[in-house]
């Protein structure tokens, strides 16, 4: 089984000031042009499937507004990597 991450944010919390942004290293967050209900820009996750749940984002976020949940998945045959069993 592997793990699929989402990335969270809660957009109420959130006050756009961009470090998680900054922290993720493979850069799957970036600042959208919605506005919460405070005014301040969101960021977006655009792809969550290469999420690592490295959690640079959660840690940085000063105000704690990201959250990393993950699940298990299948990984079917054709997606998994050929092993030899000899």
């Amino acid at each position: 089984m592997a793990k699929q991450f989402h990335v969270r944010v809660d957009l109420e919390r959130c006050k756009g000031c961009e470090l998680c942004v900054d922290a993720c290293p493979r850069d799957l967050l970036i600042m959208s042009k919605r506005l919460n209900t405070k005014g301040y820009r969101v960021p977006d996750n655009h792809s969550d499937e290469r999420c690592v749940g490295c959690r640079q984002c959660v840690d940085m976020c000063p105000e704690a507004a990201i959250e990393i949940d993950k699940e298990a998945r299948a990984v079917s045959a054709e997606a998994s990597p050929a092993r030899d069993t000899a």
